[in-house]
């Protein structure tokens, strides 16, 4: 088939690209070269059986040009991080949710044969995870305020009877609580792709990815991933830096199984119009996260618990992932697995910016 992935030379999108070449797809790749993933360099691992646009999704034009005898889309391109959306917040906006708008419009006033369209979400919409309190069942408590951050309560509590409550699978059910811009914007795109979907009989499927790590994630951006914020940090002999006491939990996927999960939904109809998790159920403090790369890298080094918590950070957050197993998909990478990770940034420079992004972060939200 004839397929589209824009951001297709970022993290995720060009593993899609790999995959999809060798499953005999004709694929073509819109992205913008933003200067905070690739700082100026067309990647070395760009897939020379790809046709390049070098373009943006908010430009009509570029978009009309890149739909041009599609038959399905894959919308991986966007503004990624939450702490930096909650002050470039018309940055974001207008890449994630008016970048995503113009592909819809141009699709739905055009002539193009769309069969399918994936679109890349978020598990940040949910805020915190699911919980269960052995007194009022599975509930779901607001994100924490500053005062209770303040005041090193990482934990969280029943919003009906103020118990202590332990963190489960969320599923696809919880409801959406979206608490920074980029959540919202990740939020707003699903919706608005599946509306179109529905009103345009569109097949739609909202992939709601969890914490994606593997090669190809930029080491110099720090705003990526918290796993190559790590490594850029070890890899310059500096210590990686946690917030809260490093006991929070997430749900890390490797990003074999998030192009796998995409390749999967394309060909299976009964996705259709629907949204999915894909993680891997299997929580991991940030401690652990840390210090099995500092291991895997070979380092002397400890990380610094720094016990100061984050506006807008949330405590747990793990993924149910029965909708996407019931659906027949097998994961190559259930448990945390490193290794091509790791052997992938031994030979990538990485330069250390999270002192300036962390300032940054501390003087717009932090020190107000």
């Amino acid at each position: 088939m004839n397929v589209l992935v824009t951001g297709g030379l970022g993290f995720i999108g060009s593993h899609l690209a790999d995959m999809l070449v060798a499953r005999g797809h004709d694929v073509r790749v819109l992205d913008n070269m933003t200067y905070q993933v690739h700082q100026g360099h067309f990647p070395r691992y760009a897939n020379p059986d790809v046709e390049y646009i070098i373009g943006d999704v908010r430009k009509r034009f570029t978009v009309e040009r890149a739909l041009e005898g599609v038959e399905v889309i894959f919308h991986e391109a966007a503004a990624v991080g939450v702490g930096q959306s909650m002050y470039q917040v018309h940055h974001y906006t207008e890449v994630n949710v008016a970048g995503t708008a113009m592909i819809l419009d141009v699709l739905v006033n055009g002539e193009y044969p769309i069969k399918k369209m994936i679109v890349a979400a978020s598990n940040t919409i949910y805020g915190e995870g699911l919980y269960h309190c052995d007194s009022c069942g599975d509930v779901s408590p607001p994100i924490r305020s500053k005062e209770q951050l303040a005041s090193k309560q990482w934990n969280l509590a029943c919003p009906s009877c103020a118990k202590s409550v332990k963190p489960i699978a969320t599923p696809e059910t919880k409801r959406l609580d979206s608490t920074n811009v980029y959540s919202l914007n990740k939020k707003y795109q699903e919706e608005m792709c599946l509306a179109i979907g529905e009103t345009y009989g569109i097949p739609v499927t909202s992939l709601r990815y969890f914490n994606v790590y593997g090669p190809r994630q930029s080491l110099s951006n720090p705003y990526t991933g918290v796993a190559a914020i790590f490594m850029s940090r070890i890899k310059n002999g500096n210590p990686p830096y946690i917030y809260e006491d490093g006991e929070q939990t997430r749900d890390f996927v490797h990003v074999d199984d998030v192009a796998g999960v995409n390749c999967f939904v394309m060909d299976n109809r009964a996705t259709d119009y629907q949204a999915i998790n894909v993680g891997t159920s299997n929580p991991v403090t940030i401690k652990r996260l840390a210090e099995e790369l500092i291991e895997g890298l070979g380092a002397s080094i400890k990380p610094v618990i720094s016990n100061i918590g984050r506006p807008g950070d949330i405590r747990h957050c793990h993924a149910d992932i029965s909708k996407l197993e019931n659906l027949g998909y097998k994961h190559h990478h259930p448990t945390l697995d490193f290794s091509s990770l790791l052997a992938w940034g031994e030979n990538i420079e990485a330069e250390d910016n999270f002192d300036q992004a962390k300032q940054e972060f501390d003087e717009k939200l932090i020190d107000r």
